[in-house]
């Protein structure tokens, strides 16, 4: 046992220590060797309270990695230090490993160590930091070596605050960065985007452009060095400044025109949220169209608490192998790296239990910052569940049926039941998608409570205030659970809901008294809602003549199902150099105004010069991307050396360009083109009018038919024949589409119609200066007025499959043959191709101002939110 050190002694060199220095930082550096020499430990390090006061960062340390410093970070609820933090008091633990609160930081380099001692920091009654001191072997701390750590923490106190006050203990870059990096404002300011990219453009290509990995790879005094040398100081200071603005700022269209929800805000329900590439818990088109909708309810200022489940393995990563058959691999996303935060409920971080017949599930929740509005996401990888349970959101559209009707639970009651712990009553619950609709009966469930009323008049209430968006064009698609499985997880809310099993079960029937029928997820929530919706107007069609059956003796188009068209968030798609075209030719708050009617009619005014250049630069840009995914495709391949050469070259920027990405289900048919491969060939390799395609997408794990597709492609792009002009992108995610919108000249979309529910890859082209090749389907077969890009078919269908596809097969290639490639290729002496640049500019004026998430979002507001809320003033027609 280490002997007590000398209490006078120490305390006069802390003293000296403390008063003498002129430099915060130096000054504990000082100190920290001096206790750890003094208390005969291998470590002794400082962590100080971030401004936030929920982040604490290392500050100094003896016996960690000195690059550690600044970029060790932990929040208040993890980890010993968060412990020692959080009680405001001593923290002794002989082997850290084994406590509970041990969480393991890679960046500090404690591999090694032990026994852990931590005491706060305060000054003057406010927790400042903690100081901290660990040892290789396991030993025991006397009360009065704790007692003497305490106090040197005591007078450390006040050197302490002056550090964090003056801001030199972390560079105050960094700081801001970190502070930008925490709030996904910055994945759609394309300031803040550039901001980071500059800083290290290969670090930031090898990071997935994660801002928050980025700094942690980066050590402070290279950061201030890289700043200073490229003069970023002055963008970083200006760019925390705008967030600043943004997030304070009350003048939005929300406050205008939705100030009922300031009070009782949405509570938007979603399986899946595409808000970045970095917070992998998306899987395609629902996840970003969720996305797209917060981003733009935060830059309206609508008030809106996003709800939904956090994947720690996300989708899969899709990889090919030499067959081109696909491969999924599920790696675990480190929660450090992403910019969550444990929700807190007095202090303490969330937790919420769900009973079911066999036992409860538990949920932490984490909590992201979206702009101005906030992401809930529920994680059952807790102490306390069983091992099934603790998987259970783990992956994204995994598992069975078993493990779908008890995620769904997690997301509707589960969530539920965060907001009611959190305070938050919702003026609206906005589902998107079946999968949420078990919130509706936990709703039900608390009207019931606090207004003491039965179900049927808590159901009436409650309905109300639910808006339900369907997406789901097929009757297969829709969620359908059996009566068993039912019970099992829903019988304790039945039993609240003082509902027999048949009254219960008839909620998720269209016939209630069929004792055959399934439970279905999309019966319950049109059954519980009061405002229903498809996502296009020929959507709306379809669903309408889906669920007549539910609404006997209602006329099919008096069927209370209308529709708002699906929009894209312009920000988060649109590419640099197209948005300083429009800042230099619409002004520089062009995009506050993107969603008017009208306002893009000057874009007939810009120089053809200079809007086909544009496009062509952001093409250079796809180009060299694809280059480098398909050159690492291949090395992970083990392709030859000869391959690498071809790689290189693949893709011309003179040739028509084609995109095509999407999920791979078979009803997409990306292999439409493929059904007369002669064809294609003359087409692909035509000497003066070449075509090249790019296609990009994951098959569902399941999904054989729609791999064996996606592996015909494969194969194909490397036959000799297509070999650099026919290319597949492996993995696509957000990052690859984003790529592919911008750069595509022509985005191809042929799915079998009516199956497209509405499909806004294609609304990110539009902007981006690229023309719509698409069946007259979804969203096209609203939009598509002629001029503004091209048709396949004229909105026929046909009762065979296989006449179906082989007509619109010909439609297609005939349009390619007779349309598309010869107007691309008929350039005038300038070289410039005027008639398809009129039709660019024509996309754009027609289509860009209505497909934008913002215009989406407005028309919730004002068609579905206010008279949810009960905020209109007037009402004479229903939704």
């Amino acid at each position: 046992m280490q002997p007590a050190p000398s209490l006078l002694w120490t305390l006069e060199e802390i003293g000296l220590l403390v008063s003498n220095s002129g430099n915060p930082s130096e000054t504990l550096s000082n100190i920290v060797r001096l206790i750890q020499r003094v208390f005969a430990t291998d470590v002794c390090s400082v962590y100080l309270l971030e401004p936030d006061r929920s982040t604490l960062v290392l500050a100094a340390t003896v016996g960690l990695r000195e690059d550690g410093v600044g970029r060790v970070r932990m929040r208040t609820t993890e980890g010993l230090v968060g412990l020692t933090a959080e009680g405001v008091s001593p923290v002794v633990v002989q082997d850290a490993a084994t406590h509970p609160r041990f969480k393991y930081f890679h960046e500090a380099g404690e591999d090694p160590y032990r026994t852990f001692v931590g005491v706060p920091i305060v000054d003057r009654g406010l927790l400042q930091g903690v100081l901290v001191v660990q040892t290789t072997e396991s030993r025991v701390f006397k009360d009065d070596e704790v007692r003497l750590l305490a106090t040197a923490g005591a007078q450390l106190a006040p050197i302490v605050a002056e550090a964090r006050t003056v801001g030199h203990i972390v560079s105050p870059i960094h700081q801001r960065l970190a502070n930008i990096a925490s709030n996904l404002w910055w994945s759609w300011d394309h300031e803040a985007t550039n901001l980071f990219r500059d800083l290290d453009p290969v670090l930031w290509r090898q990071c997935d452009h994660n801002p928050l990995v980025m700094l942690r790879e980066v050590p402070i005094s290279q950061l201030e060095a890289r700043a200073s040398q490229l003069a970023l100081h002055g963008r970083i200071h200006h760019t925390y400044r705008r967030m600043q603005e943004y997030l304070q700022s009350k003048h939005t269209w929300g406050a205008r025109h939705a100030s009922v929800l300031g009070a009782r805000p949405v509570a938007y329900f979603s399986a899946e949220f595409g808000l970045h590439e970095s917070l992998p818990i998306y899987s395609g088109g629902l996840g970003i169209l969720a996305g797209d909708h917060l981003k733009s309810a935060s830059d309206l200022g609508i008030p809106l608490i996003g709800i939904g489940l956090y994947y720690d393995q996300g989708y899969f990563r899709q990889r090919l192998d030499q067959e081109g058959w696909q491969h999924e691999d599920y790696l675990d996303v480190d929660s450090q790296l992403l910019p969550i935060q444990p929700a807190l409920r007095n202090g303490e971080p969330l937790v919420v239990e769900i009973e079911t017949r066999t036992g409860p599930i538990v949920a932490r929740v984490w909590k992201v910052t979206v702009g101005r509005n906030t992401l809930l996401l529920l994680d059952s990888n807790v102490d306390g569940n069983s091992a099934e349970d603790r998987e259970l959101t783990a992956r994204l559209y995994g598992g069975d049926d078993r493990t779908r009707i008890r995620q769904e639970l997690l997301l509707g009651v589960g969530g539920t039941k965060a907001l009611a712990l959190l305070g938050v009553t919702p003026g609206v619950v906005h589902l998107n998608e079946g999968h949420s609709a078990f919130a509706a009966l936990e709703l039900i469930r608390l009207r019931m409570d606090t207004e003491g009323i039965d179900a049927y008049e808590a159901m009436r209430r409650v309905s109300t205030q639910v808006v339900f968006t369907t997406h789901t064009p097929v009757p297969a698609g829709h969620d359908r659970f059996d009566s068993n499985l039912v019970e099992e997880h829903l019988g304790p809310l039945r039993d609240a809901l003082h509902m027999s099993w048949d009254a219960f079960m008839g909620l998720g029937r269209v016939n209630p008294g069929d004792w055959n029928e399934e439970f279905c997820m999309t019966v319950l929530a049109l059954k519980t809602c009061r405002r229903a919706n498809a996502v296009s107007s020929l959507h709306g069609n379809v669903s309408r003549a889906m669920w007549t059956g539910m609404y006997p003796g209602v006329r099919e188009d008096h069927v209370p199902i209308g529709h708002v068209t699906n929009g894209v968030h312009v920000q988060s798609w649109l590419a640099q150099p197209m948005r300083q075209v429009y800042a230099r030719h619409l002004g520089a708050a062009w995009a506050e105004h993107s969603h008017e009617d009208g306002f893009w009619d000057t874009i007939d005014n810009v120089d053809d010069g200079e809007l086909w250049e544009t496009h062509q630069a952001q093409k250079a840009q796809l180009i060299e991307f694809t280059r480098r995914r398909v050159i690492a495709q291949s090395e992970r391949r083990g392709d030859s050396p000869e391959s690498f050469a071809q790689m290189k070259r693949l893709l011309s920027p003179d040739a028509l360009t084609i995109g095509f990405a999407r999920r791979f289900a078979t009803y997409k048919r990306a292999n439409l083109l493929l059904r007369d491969l002669e064809m294609l060939t003359s087409l692909i390799n035509h000497p003066q009018m070449p075509v090249q395609i790019v296609f990009a997408g994951k098959a569902h794990p399941k999904d054989g038919p729609g791999k064996a597709v996606l592996q015909e492609i494969a194969r194909l792009a490397r036959d000799p024949q297509f070999v650099g002009k026919l290319v597949f992108i492996e993995d696509y995610d957000i990052s690859v589409g984003r790529f592919l919108v911008q750069g595509v000249d022509v985005w191809l979309n042929n799915p079998r119609r009516p199956l497209e529910a509405c499909g806004t890859s294609g609304q990110k082209v539009v902007l981006n200066g690229g023309l719509n090749l698409s069946v007259l389907d979804g969203w096209w077969a609203e939009a598509y007025d002629g001029l503004n890009g091209f048709a396949i078919g004229l909105g026929e269908t046909h009762s065979s499959i296989e006449v179906h596809d082989k007509r619109d097969a010909s439609s297609l290639l005939r349009v390619l043959r007779e349309d598309v490639i010869p107007l691309y290729y008929n350039r005038d002496r300038d070289g410039l191709p005027r008639e398809w640049i009129g039709r660019m500019k024509r996309a754009i004026r027609t289509l860009g101002w209505r497909f934008s998430a913002d215009r989406m979002v407005m028309d919730y507001v004002l068609r579905a939110y206010i008279p949810a809320a009960g905020g209109t003033s007037s009402d004479s027609s229903p939704f």
